[in-house]
């Protein structure tokens, strides 16, 4: 059994059509869709059918959202649950190749398929264990060539983005994760409102199995970067960072060290 959940604030109508018509036509068997909005107008929206199931919620976090979501599909017996943007889309065959990849890779316990802008444009979603550093400079230093530079290492543009890994730190916008592993690390943070609670949890399931970049199937993704446009959500996502950074170490993480380093000398033994 294979379930979803999609957390919507103020969702535009096409993006949230566009999204159920890929599930419907998918075999995903329940679509639990949170609405995070200040009221239920999105509801007179959802198709009637059995396999869309609409919860209208107090917005507490992305985190927040899903996990109601998650909870009820560990109550149904799911065996994978899919965590999904709302402006995400497919073409037919993903949901059936990413659960085939699942079924015959027992230590998989997360894995996202290549991801890429509507024009087709490979979106860098793969990346390392960030420091402190590494966030700051992405958010606040402006000078192109260190810019591209740093880029280059971090989210491991320099592997081309053409072969299957075991990646460090995978995207929140499309985690197709393993139940029973969810019920060993636990489900999101609930503390981060919004932003870091995807690296959190994808650092958690690394640790106990494999998080994998699987570029077979693609999906795409509009990706509009909003801390970058909207003061508050940047206050989120410094928030959000700060208090990841106080979870699990500022400057003193051993285990970010070990699991970056296993990553890179791993490429180098390919």
């Amino acid at each position: 059994m294979i379930t979803a959940s999609v957390v919507t604030y103020n969702t535009s109508i096409d993006d949230f059509h566009r999204l159920l018509n890929c599930v419907l036509r998918s075999p995903i068997d329940i679509i639990y869709i949170v609405d995070n909005s200040s009221n239920d107008s999105l509801r007179v929206f959802v198709p009637l059918n059995k396999k869309v199931i609409y919860i209208h919620s107090e917005n507490l976090g992305f985190g927040h959202g899903h996990n109601i979501a998650i909870q009820l599909a560990i109550k149904s017996g799911s065996q994978y649950h899919i965590v999904i943007n709302p402006d995400v889309y497919w073409n037919d065959g993903v949901i059936e190749t990413l659960e085939q990849y699942m079924n015959s890779h027992k230590r998989c316990g997360l894995v996202m398929p290549q991801v890429l802008y509507p024009n087709g444009e490979i979106q860098y979603l793969c990346k390392l264990l960030p420091t402190p550093m590494d966030l700051f400079m992405r958010r606040f230093v402006f000078i192109s060539s260190y810019r591209k530079m740093h880029d280059n290492k971090y989210e491991l543009r320099y592997t081309g983005y053409n072969k299957e890994m075991k990646v460090p730190s995978l995207s929140g916008c499309f985690m197709f994760i393993r139940i029973a592993i969810l019920r060993t690390v636990g489900l999101f943070d609930e503390r981060f409102f919004m932003y870091a609670e995807d690296l959190d949890l994808c650092r958690r399931i690394g640790a106990v199995s494999d998080t994998i970049f699987f570029p077979n199937v693609s999906i795409y993704h509009e990706y509009e970067k909003g801390s970058y446009k909207n003061f508050k959500l940047l206050k989120y996502h410094i928030v959000s960072i700060i208090k990841y950074f106080n979870k699990w170490g500022w400057l003193f993480d051993k285990e970010r060290v070990s699991v970056n380093k296993k990553f890179v000398d791993g490429l180098k033994q390919l």
